[in-house]
């Protein structure tokens, strides 16, 4: 990691390539994860049934992708500047698209979970080194709308994922759904060795190795723990355990962290406000949102008896809200303010997935898929405010502890969402005596997820009226009257 208290590094040479452009390719690592987690959600159901397994035990499949994503992300920004953003980019890339190839194969469940890690590791290094990239290059007044490139060819992942997923498990079986990302993979590659400059490696010291191994142990230890607890999986005890040390070895990783003069995750950062809210207050609401993509597509599957397809067509409702909203993002900032719109879009957010609790198979598909729609608009908003905000007064010299530090909350959050969910049903379905998920165990996870969305709300009344205003270009009354 760059050392808090090294000098800014030297400025990179102007790029050749429109920052856009560049924004747009890397973005297809971020389309092809997306496009992905997307289509893999609504293939659960008919991955379970072929391997066996209770739908909602297969989570695993999608926990163990997004823990081993947190799991590798705090080394992203070391690997980065040791051995050249570009090239660390591309082998990401390579990764993810063979551990496709081995998802697609696999025939037990614990040989996917196996896949999925190895697709974990790959999807680690391509998201934040992605962000990496384009943030080197930009002006702080450029950002916001760099974002808003990075994101929206990124959106068309979840926006076609869902129907797509649906279609092909429905025609060619749940592993095309995976077998999708190798040409998707291969025309990345392509696009970035054409076209996005060359990044030299830079000497970042000796990575935190025991950081990394605590850390590392912290979150898979803890995730195992959430995963398995009151399932019956495990022999007794070991979900427990697995709860003890992860928090044991978290503790221990952060009185690590604090004590070293190259952290592998820099805990000073917390101290910048913006990035504190943004990343840390931001995750509440990310927890509760990351367990609506599963919920959604098992409800309309289990409880409503949809296909596939049809549970992808009204699922990707969700990601066209949230594409609609992007060329809105920078108006309504620059309008409102980071700290207005966060209360507002929690608020609105936690409604409307506190609405779709009330689904029942009696509702017109037409509607669930506008409230859903509608839903995206408010949670795109969200993610993009929080994005932006992280970064709006991180140095340069700083950026990549950043994007590893980020990178690792953004990513714990969803897999926590996965494992909010589950357990919801899980808990509500034992306590009913249901051997499988009814539609009234899936309105209390619903709702269970609305209201940590909620609790986001009030860490985000903490922000000052101006606070990333640099980026957003609103200026509070406040501010206004001190520049009269």
């Amino acid at each position: 990691m760059t050392d808090a208290g090294a000098p800014p590094p030297a400025l990179l040479p102007p790029l050749k390539a429109d920052p856009r452009v560049i924004a747009a390719i890397v973005a297809s690592a971020l389309f092809m994860q997306n496009l992905d987690s997307a289509a893999v959600t609504t293939a659960l159901p008919a991955m379970a049934l072929d391997l066996g397994v209770d739908p909602a035990r297969l989570g695993a499949a999608i926990t163990s992708y997004l823990v081993a994503l947190t799991v590798f992300i705090p080394v992203s920004g070391w690997v980065a500047d040791r051995f050249g953003a570009k090239r660390v980019f591309m082998a990401a890339i390579a990764i993810f698209t063979v551990a496709s190839v081995l998802c697609g194969r696999a025939n037990t469940v614990p040989e996917m979970i196996g896949a999925r890690i190895f697709q974990g590791l790959g999807g680690a290094m391509m998201v934040p080194v992605a962000r990496l990239l384009l943030l080197r290059q930009i002006r702080k007044e450029e950002m916001l709308s760099a974002m808003a490139w990075l994101t929206m060819p990124a959106m068309i992942g979840p926006i076609s994922g869902p129907p797509l997923g649906g279609f092909l498990t429905d025609m060619f079986g749940w592993r095309s759904v995976f077998l999708i990302n190798v040409p998707i993979g291969i025309l990345g590659l392509a696009l970035v060795a054409w076209k996005i400059p060359h990044v030299p490696p830079s000497d970042p010291g000796p990575p935190d190795r025991r950081g990394l191994v605590l850390i590392g142990l912290a979150l898979a230890l803890f995730m195992f723990g959430l995963e398995t607890i009151g399932r019956h999986v495990m022999p007794a005890g070991m979900p427990e355990a697995g709860l003890v040390l992860g928090v044991m070895f978290g503790w221990a990783a952060i009185r690590h962290c604090r004590q070293t003069p190259r952290p592998a995750l820099d805990l000073s950062l917390l101290q910048i406000r913006t990035f504190s809210q943004g990343t840390l207050s931001g995750s509440l609401f990310r927890i509760g949102a990351g367990a609506t993509p599963f919920l959604v597509p098992m409800l309309l599957q289990v409880g409503f008896g949809k296909t596939a397809s049809e549970a992808g067509l009204v699922s990707f409702a969700t990601a066209l809200g949230a594409l609609a909203m992007k060329p809105l993002a920078r108006p309504i900032l620059q309008r409102f303010g980071f700290r207005s719109v966060l209360i507002g879009t929690s608020v609105l957010a936690a409604a409307g997935i506190a609405v779709a609790a009330g689904f029942t198979p009696a509702w017109p598909l037409w509607l669930i898929f506008a409230l859903l729609a509608l839903g995206g608009l408010f949670r795109s908003l969200q993610f993009t405010a929080l994005n932006t905000l992280s970064f709006a007064d991180v140095p340069t010299s700083r950026l990549s502890a950043a994007t590893s530090f980020s990178g690792t909350a953004q990513q714990l959050a969803p897999a926590l969402g996965v494992v909010l969910a589950t357990t919801s049903l899980e808990i509500s379905t034992t306590l009913a005596g249901h051997p499988i998920a009814t539609v009234h165990d899936f309105s209390i996870a619903f709702l269970v997820a609305a209201a940590v969305v909620l609790a986001s709300c009030p860490f985000f009344l903490r922000l000052s009226p101006d606070a990333g205003e640099e980026v957003s270009g609103h200026h509070s009354g406040a501010a206004k009257q001190a520049a009269e």
